[in-house]
């Protein structure tokens, strides 16, 4: 197989390509030491400091692993670029619906799982959030960057106490979406107004170690918000 650059797309990015596609592909599962940089070069026609090149990217995408001495294995075969590029490329009510399937499955574990502290850090949030309310507990206009803020550490915090570290990575990997989400729709006049009660309530739920009731509050907490979103959709 030979390999020619198209148009402007260097010949290394077409190499990353190629080996991407076969990862993708399933050319080498999971845990499968790859070709040496001598066979890839001689299957793709390219020299091996193209081929260098390619894996580093891979590497750098967290698809391969190089180990010094063994050689270069596959981590994924699905590239997390894509992933994030996805999520980036979602609306608003596919990161909520989200938003709501991870948040639920927090406070469920927070309930069995939490320690006094995921709490301390739950009412400290609050309590910071709210130097950002106006006199009727909304989010006060040009304040909206700092309420947005303190709100995400307050669901990062309920996240956490679940005390999953692949759960809580996932969630603050996901977070900056939430945030940008929350400042849209705190400037959008339509969607429903806060309910301050609401934060406090689902920080009662998992205090109470009842993972039904603390899944429930953060549904509820979520609901108002997603039936708006809803609507405003299927209206367009």
């Amino acid at each position: 197989m030979t390999l020619k650059a198209a148009g402007r797309q260097s010949l290394v990015d077409t190499v990353v390509d190629e080996l991407r596609a076969q990862l993708t592909a399933g050319e080498w599962p999971v845990g499968e030491r790859i070709p040496t940089e001598h066979a890839l070069a001689e299957q793709l026609q390219v020299g091996r400091n193209t081929i260098r090149e390619a894996v580093r990217v891979l590497v750098h995408a967290g698809m391969l692993r190089s180990r010094q001495g063994e050689g270069t294995f596959v981590v994924a075969t699905a590239d997390p670029g894509d992933i994030v590029r996805g999520v980036q490329r979602a609306d608003v009510r596919d990161v909520l619906e989200l938003r709501i399937a991870l948040e639920a499955e927090g406070a469920r574990l927070g309930a069995l799982r939490h320690r006094p502290e995921d709490l301390d850090r739950m009412r400290a949030a609050l309590a910071a959030q709210a130097a950002f309310q106006d006199d009727e507990g909304q989010p006060a206009s040009g304040q909206y960057e700092m309420y947005a803020e303190h709100d995400i550490e307050f669901h990062i915090a309920v996240v956490d106490a679940a005390h999953n570290t692949a759960l809580s990575a996932t969630y603050r990997w996901f977070s900056s979406s939430v945030r940008d989400a929350l400042v849209a729709a705190l400037q959008d006049q339509q969607m429903p107004q806060i309910h301050k009660t609401d934060h406090h309530d689902l920080v009662d739920a998992i205090a109470t170690g009842d993972p039904e009731v603390a899944e429930r509050a953060a549904r509820a907490l979520l609901a108002k918000p997603k039936q708006a979103v809803d609507a405003l959709l299927d209206a367009e």
